[in-house]
């Protein structure tokens, strides 16, 4: 007899979910509330015709390596990987720049003093990038399918990014490239285990790279629709799903909503624990994200940092410490710590004459409404003077704005919930099966599961495996 999955929520992780069930053969409906799927990882030509922008998500150094998309065959059915010239830049105050190239010699090299140690610490994983993301992309409280790499990685990775730099690095321009790869997960770089997202990040950088989606990360979303629809799957759009009683009977239900929503749409159908432990979590640092439109590429003053894809402005390891813990206690600091994404230069049909796409956001408190974009311009205009004066257009959207056009973003948490204190060893609740519901045939498939944010579909994966293995201890 077959079964029955329905999805709620059609983001990346919602469809992976949903595309490995329909493979195993379950009849599988996704309920997505926008006249497209994607969530976070849709793009829109936000200037018009040919100029395309990425809505939320932008370079891909976990999804080029993703096991869930690798299973899927995403390569196979119409997603492209683009890589810039350079993965990842970090521009230094006084005008020159770290940078993170695929050729760990070459970043050796460049690095001087502090060369021969970041060999150290980043070569082994690099060399094994997919046994690196299998350990780190999964519940910490497992045993990791690799080990022996997962110590390897554990020792240095359970110190706070900031020790661990100043243990291992001499150089103002090690410390900031490490620091700059540290602060992705939004957290003060004096936390533990802050250390393990710089490691991960550099190595990927140094073997599967940090690309971006030809014409744009919606390529990943359709990749994924193609997937879940050629193996009998079903999507519906415009379906709001306001409470969980409103839809079909089904063997297994996943929910790729954070706890506040699937609190909305459940509750008093959850079990009493279960509810309050979702009740009790705890939003991270939002993001402020302005698009720009610009009148040629950026006037940065290290030529090279054009040809890469993403590039940290935050100068020194110590500006970037200071950023990120103001951000954590809630407040805005002169100078916050800016991703910007130039997708262009890997991907030049995001684009036409001679202008560039410019994907920006930085961290701040969340749900503030303080003004940032001066701050922002201001911190690109350090590192790339005359950044304003090629600006033609901007779009820019506040943590408000971002969690009115996708709710899972509460107060700008791109997250799914702060990795801070236990949130980080038990997503959503504390329990050894952090992907049931705590209600039969109930599942939660977002980044408020482990291993939490990013566009590689690993929550859905851990969530879809969760739903087959407790219906074969059924039969």
């Amino acid at each position: 007899m077959s079964r029955r999955a329905i999805v709620v929520g059609g983001g990346p992780n919602g469809l992976t979910a949903a595309a490995l069930l329909a493979k195993r053969g379950v009849e599988v409906t996704v309920y997505e509330r926008d006249p497209q799927v994607g969530g976070a990882a849709r793009s829109a030509e936000l200037f018009g015709p040919g100029y395309v922008s990425d809505l939320g998500a932008a370079a891909h150094p976990f999804g080029i390596a993703s096991p869930a998309f690798r299973e899927l065959e995403l390569e196979q059915n119409g997603l492209e990987w683009v890589h810039p010239v350079i993965p990842m830049a970090h521009p230094l105050p006084g005008g020159r720049a770290a940078m993170l190239h695929r050729d760990i010699e070459l970043t050796v090299g460049e690095l001087g003093v502090d060369g021969p140690a970041w060999r150290r610490l980043h070569e082994h994983f690099s060399r094994h990038p997919i046994e690196t993301v299998e350990n780190a992309m999964g519940p910490l409280l497992r045993i990791p399918p690799h080990p022996i790499d997962m110590v390897r990685l554990g020792l240095p990775g359970a110190l706070p990014a900031a020790t661990l730099a100043g243990l291992l690095f001499r150089s103002g321009a090690a410390k900031a490239l490490f620091a700059g790869s540290s602060a992705h997960p939004t957290l003060p770089l004096t936390r533990p285990l802050t250390a393990a997202f710089g490691i991960a990040f550099g190595a990927l950088g140094h073997s599967t790279g940090w690309p971006v989606a030809r014409g744009g990360s919606s390529a990943i979303v359709e990749a994924l629709a193609k997937v879940l629809v050629d193996n009998g799957g079903r999507i519906e759009t415009n379906s709001e799903i306001l409470d969980l009683r409103d839809l079909p009977s089904a063997d297994a239900v996943l929910l790729d909503l954070t706890p506040k929503q699937i609190l909305k749409i459940a509750p008093d159908q959850l079990e009493s624990r279960y509810a309050a432990h979702l009740a009790r979590w705890k939003y991270g640092v939002g993001v402020h994200k302005i698009d720009y439109l610009l009148d040629g590429s950026v006037p940065w003053a290290d030529a090279r940092v054009s040809g890469a894809g993403t590039v940290h402005v935050g100068g020194t390891m110590g500006e970037i410490v200071a950023a990120e813990r103001a951000v954590n206690r809630g407040r805005m600091p002169d100078r916050p710590f800016v991703m910007v994404t130039q997708q262009s230069n890997a991907d030049p049909s995001r684009t036409r004459a001679g202008k560039q796409v410019l994907w920006t956001y930085a961290h701040v408190p969340n749900g503030t409404a303080h003004d940032v974009r001066p701050l922002l311009e201001a911190q690109i205009e350090r590192f790339a003077p005359g950044f304003g004066d090629v600006i033609l257009e901007r779009r820019e959207w506040s943590p408000s704005a971002l969690e009115t056009w996708n709710p899972n973003l509460v107060g700008g948490d791109i997250g799914g919930g702060t990795l801070a204190g236990t949130q980080q060893l038990f997503r959503p609740a504390p329990t050894l099966h952090p992907y049931r519901a705590g209600r039969r045939g109930l599942y939660v498939c977002s980044s408020s599961t482990p291993p939490g944010g990013g566009v590689h579909g690993m929550p859905g994966m851990h969530a879809a495996r969760a739903v087959l293995r407790d219906w074969s201890r059924s039969t």
